[in-house]
């Protein structure tokens, strides 16, 4: 009689088909949440992003005086305010008294070829942290 070739009984493929089941990983659950975290974290921005409101003029106020309006001078080195040479700490404070007498004073500020977009951001921040509701950017004349 030939030896008999074991044949699992159903109660053994059923305690093994339980134990296979009881090795289920995590590792590929974690790999998802942390693929969906550096997703998040990449489409998000952080940062704080603050507008500067710069209406364009209307084509009838192109003509306007700007007698009276005090000129600021953007340059890569320096700050001018009508002609004369600044820091900005000096600029915010003198356009901050002369707001005090003329709450309606208009300021232009003028950036200079080459100038960094950050540093003509900076003095425009700056003024109208001060205060200044009259305030508009105007070109080099030279471009």
């Amino acid at each position: 009689m030939p030896p008999q070739a074991s044949v699992p009984s159903p109660q053994r493929l059923a305690s093994k088909a339980a134990r296979r089941r009881a090795l289920i990983s995590l590792t590929p659950l974690i790999d998802v949440v942390f693929i969906l975290l550096i997703f998040f974290m990449l489409a998000s921005s952080f940062l704080d992003w603050r507008a500067i409101e710069l209406n364009a003029p209307a084509q009838a106020a192109a003509g306007t005086s700007v007698e009276g309006a005090l000129l600021v001078e953007v340059r890569s080195d320096s700050l001018r305010l009508s002609g004369e040479t600044v820091s900005l700490d000096a600029l915010a404070s003198r356009i901050a008294t002369r707001l005090e007498t003329a709450p309606d004073q208009r300021v232009l500020v003028r950036p200079a070829s080459g100038v960094a977009l950050q540093q003509a951001v900076a003095v425009l921040d700056r003024l109208k942290a001060v205060g200044v509701s009259e305030l508009s950017l105007i070109r080099d004349g030279a471009n």
